[in-house]
């Protein structure tokens, strides 16, 4: 049976024995730990051991200048769980409800009486009395509890709260361009609406990453974030991703499975390449973002969901609508908000300001050193059309720290750009052949030529190999199979 730690403050030896005497019946319970006579000896007991008792029995009116309800008040400062049971005397006048009143709004649990003059022995009421002093431990006890989920949620808020501070930082948005702070405040104000959003832009300007900033800053922040290819997906098995199906509802329907629409219940679903989404599924999304509502395949009753969809496409959706490629009233489902993000060719200022971050970034990755890039070189980069767009800018700092150079100016630059001028493009890839080959030839093929100009355009084979980020052996070896050596 768990004991009840008792101290009891009390400057009367007369009422300190009444109170033991009150308390006997019950010592296999009930312990009383420690007694003092001031309010002063309390505090310094409480603050050398705190968690040594559970209830405080306290006289009102104690000797010395610290007493009641300041001195409830102190001992609550050093431990708010601690129960405090005050008494006191009855030349109190007991008729003054506003001193009880004061009593417990400073914290203590239960407030009676000592004696009536006829009672020497024992504390009035003395069921009142032990009823108080085991309802304030259980009191204590969910106090305590209260406190340790408390603290246990802080923690666990703190671990989401540093997991995504980790994937902003992971995800963030980068450039000084007055497009790119532009765009950084339209995504602040448009992350805490809960309306649809389309992102368009060209490729490889970042859409995802626009929609990741704006489901990290949401309220849905420590929710899902789905992603979801529409052109990476077959057009049989689309609906089956997006919406799930039942144990049993065809053939092969082993087992249930979650669409992604469940996955994203109160987080963020992002349909990225938008554009490609059959004109069929549509319909059954266009009635999604309507309703709200999921039907499962093999489900009989429609599926309650709360999500956000952004959605992103690089494609002009109003002239697919004109064309009758997509439903012109599931555009205006998804386009509630629109995010148009400029191509690096407008954010000029931003391209040599990406290009310092990911050449600190992959030279760390690939152990090189950084070129030193010349007048000449980044007025050439300044002025390139970027037609990847940001892709395109990661895959040119990976080609250039590969070639180990000291420094780079204009035409080792247009190499690791384009790789090969147009004019000296393959024949396979500037015109259309007028007999289609067998796909493992043109790949024998497509390598063959590849290699051979990239051969001719380095110094030697150690160079060549860097080039292609492969290891000198593996590149001769490529050369033999090849024919090529």
């Amino acid at each position: 049976m768990e004991i009840i730690n008792v101290l009891l403050v009390e400057d009367e030896e007369y009422d300190v024995r009444r109170i033991e005497n009150t308390l006997h019946p019950f010592s296999d319970r009930i312990c009383i730990r420690n007694i003092l006579s001031t309010g002063e000896d309390t505090l310094a007991a409480l603050n050398q051991e705190p968690e040594k008792y559970d209830v405080i029995i306290l006289d009102y009116q104690i000797s010395g200048s610290l007493h009641g309800k300041e001195l409830v008040l102190k001992i609550k400062a050093i431990d708010d769980t601690l129960q405090v049971i005050i008494i006191t005397k009855m030349t109190l006048n007991q008729t003054d409800l506003s001193l009880a009143n004061e009593m417990l709004e400073s914290g203590a649990f239960w407030f009676g009486t000592k004696n009536p003059s006829d009672i020497e022995d024992f504390i009035y009421h003395p069921t009142d009395f032990i009823l108080a002093i085991t309802n304030a431990v259980e009191k204590r006890k969910l106090e305590q509890a209260n406190k340790r989920i408390l603290r246990k949620n802080e923690a666990s808020n703190r671990l989401l709260q540093n997991n995504i501070h980790f994937l902003m930082k992971k995800w963030s948005i980068l450039g000084n361009s007055e497009e790119t702070k532009l765009l950084l405040d339209i995504i602040q104000r448009y992350a805490s609406a809960e309306a649809n959003l389309l992102i368009t832009g060209e490729s490889g300007t970042g859409k995802e990453l626009v929609a990741r900033n704006i489901h990290y800053l949401s309220e849905r922040r420590y929710e899902n974030f789905i992603t979801v290819n529409c052109s990476a997906i077959p057009t049989e098995l689309m609906e089956s991703e997006l919406f799930g199906y039942e144990k049993g509802s065809f053939t092969d329907a082993r087992h249930e499975k979650i669409g992604l629409f469940e996955q994203a219940h109160m987080g963020t679903l992002f349909l990225d390449e938008v554009g490609d989404l059959p004109l069929g599924l549509q319909a059954k999304l266009l009635r999604v973002l309507e309703t709200g509502e999921i039907d499962k395949i093999g489900r009989k009753k429609s599926y309650s969901v709360n999500v956000r969809v952004l959605s992103a496409t690089n494609k002009d959706l109003q002239q697919m609508i004109t064309e009758k490629q997509f439903r012109e009233d599931l555009f205006y489902r998804l386009n509630i908000l629109n995010i148009n993000i400029s191509p690096l060719r407008k954010r000029k200022t931003d391209i040599l300001f990406l290009l310092g971050h990911y050449m600190e970034k992959y030279s760390g990755e690939f152990h090189t050193n950084i070129p030193l890039i010349n007048e000449e070189g980044r007025q050439c980069l300044i002025e390139y059309s970027w037609p990847g767009n940001v892709r395109h800018l990661k895959n040119f700092v990976q080609r250039i720290l590969l070639m180990n150079l000291k420094e780079a100016g204009r035409d080792s630059i247009r190499q690791c750009i384009e790789i090969w001028d147009h004019d000296q493009r393959p024949d396979l890839f500037t015109k259309a052949p007028q007999i289609v080959k067998p796909l493992w030839q043109a790949e024998f093929e497509f390598r063959k030529n590849y290699c051979e100009y990239v051969r001719t355009n380095s110094k030697n084979d150690a160079e060549a190999a860097v080039k292609l980020g492969m290891a000198r052996s593996n590149f001769h070896r490529l050369l033999k199979e090849l024919g090529l050596k």
